[in-house]
């Protein structure tokens, strides 16, 4: 619950920046050792009795859930809004798509869950599939409704707990989905948010209580969670970053592409994992591509996120913004050519332009990073061997797409070239409850969503009867 600074130290305090104003909207007080402790022992008896429910007992309070978070609906966009930025025609579509989703699997849980006969020389053999207990989820705050419950619901369907330690910048997001889940029906203990910086998570993984780990987030942090997840031999998902290839073929409809690629570069102010980063177009249409590019990103606008004129907020913090900026600089001096956008305007908050850099090459920040933010940067490809080349030069594995009217083609690419988990075909690329979800290389490993999604967190058990 927000408080005043008085109340105890600034050590103590995590803070709700607008990155609109730049001005302080609440702080909170972080949790002691003493009160997480409690809330691991309370979830863990939550579990003992959670995982002896029905499936039909937790798919009501699945969809509890949902009718609870769409008669939130107003407050949560606006919440997420203040907290980081985001435009509240995207706050709306995300807080839906979270309650689609607990209504998701509400309906097919028990089917993916469903014990598997297997025929052996056994009366009676099949495999059947068990909750594993406490699931720490690692969230970070670009989507922040969506990352916890995409993780949540499937967890909780399965008979499994859940704790988040999201993002300390979202905070007022993360006490309102415990919220929101309580006043569903939840039992205590069923959905707990810890407000801890990110220094103690490491303490948390090793603490017996907790069963397995998921995180989204950067590479970095992946790889520390990882490192203690292994230490503890605890399972981990982890979704990390990515720096989607979006390959423009010469029989690309280049309005479809440019439509396509505009959305997917700016959705979210362009923070997201699976935005359409890099942009490989074959030499015979990319000037043509790009001119048509450029003017579309120049007419996004960018601006207070709860006009719904504005597809652009602010970014989430000014360090990221900083950080992008940074980026687009460096891979100037080393040859990227500057089209539209490029610097930080006056005044306060996290702010930046829709932002276009071409003539990219390897070696240069926009080719080899990964960029946070709205900015398109398109890289020249000899033809079609070659655009598969640079799309697959990465050290990325998130998603990717193909534009071409050579449909079969564009199938065949995708399905056997293009080195990512999720992989689109005139479409770009964003996540769907019914199929699974995440990325290879250092994108990370597992899946969320769908069958493979609800299988991550349980024990498969074999049952052998003679």
């Amino acid at each position: 619950m927000p408080l005043n600074v008085k109340d105890c130290t600034m050590s103590e305090l995590m803070k709700s920046i607008n990155p609109a104003t730049g001005k302080v909207i609440a702080t909170y007080k972080v949790y002691d050792e003493k009160r997480v402790d409690k809330s691991l022992k309370l979830a863990s008896k939550t579990f003992q009795e959670w995982r002896k429910t029905t499936f039909e007992d937790r798919a009501k309070l699945l969809v509890s859930i949902a009718a609870e978070i769409r008669k939130e609906k107003d407050n949560l966009v606006k919440l997420a809004a203040s907290e980081m930025g985001k435009p509240s025609t995207q706050g709306y579509y995300e807080v839906e798509k979270c309650a689609s989703t607990l209504e998701f699997y509400a309906k097919n849980g028990a089917a993916f869950l469903a014990d598997e006969i297997i025929k052996t020389d056994a009366s009676k053999s099949y495999v059947s599939f068990q909750p594993l207990g406490v699931l720490l989820a690692i969230m970070p705050w670009n989507f922040p409704y969506w990352q916890a419950f995409r993780a949540m619901a499937p967890a909780v369907m399965a008979g499994n707990v859940f704790l988040l330690k999201h993002a300390s910048n979202v905070c007022g997001c993360a006490l309102a989905m415990e919220r929101i889940v309580l006043n569903a029906g939840a039992p205590t203990g069923l959905f707990q948010t810890l407000l801890i910086p990110g220094s103690r998570i490491e303490k948390l993984i090793d603490n017996p209580l907790v069963a397995a780990v998921t995180l989204t987030g950067s590479t970095e942090a992946g790889s520390k969670v990882a490192a203690a997840a292994g230490r503890n031999l605890k399972k981990a998902v982890l979704e990390l970053g990515g720096s989607d290839a979006y390959v423009i073929l010469e029989d690309a409809d280049l309005d479809l592409a440019v439509e396509l690629t505009v959305r997917g570069r700016l959705v979210n102010t362009g923070q997201s994992c699976i935005a359409a980063k890099r942009l490989v177009v074959v030499k015979q249409v990319r000037k043509d591509f790009e001119k048509k590019f450029l003017t579309q990103m120049k007419l996004a606008k960018f601006g207070d996120p709860m006009d719904t004129a504005n597809k652009i907020g602010p970014m989430a913090r000014v360090d990221l913004r900083d950080q992008l900026h940074d980026q687009v600089l460096r891979s100037i001096a080393k040859g990227a050519k500057l089209l539209c956008g490029g610097f930080i305007p006056d005044g306060p908050g996290a702010w930046y332009p829709p932002t276009v850099l071409t003539n990219v090459k390897k070696g240069m920040p926009a080719y080899d990073e990964e960029l946070f933010g709205p900015v398109g940067v398109i890289i020249e490809a000899k033809d079609e061997k070659d655009a598969m080349r640079i799309a697959n030069d990465s050290i990325y594995g998130l998603g990717g797409g193909i534009i071409s009217r050579n449909v079969a083609n564009a199938e065949h690419l995708a399905a056997n070239e293009l080195e990512a988990g999720s992989c689109f075909v005139n479409d770009f690329v964003h996540s769907d409850q019914r199929l699974p979800f995440g990325g290879i290389k250092q994108s990370g490993y597992g899946r969320e969503l769908g069958v493979y999604g609800i299988r991550e967190f349980v024990n498969i058990k074999t049952v052998f009867v003679k």
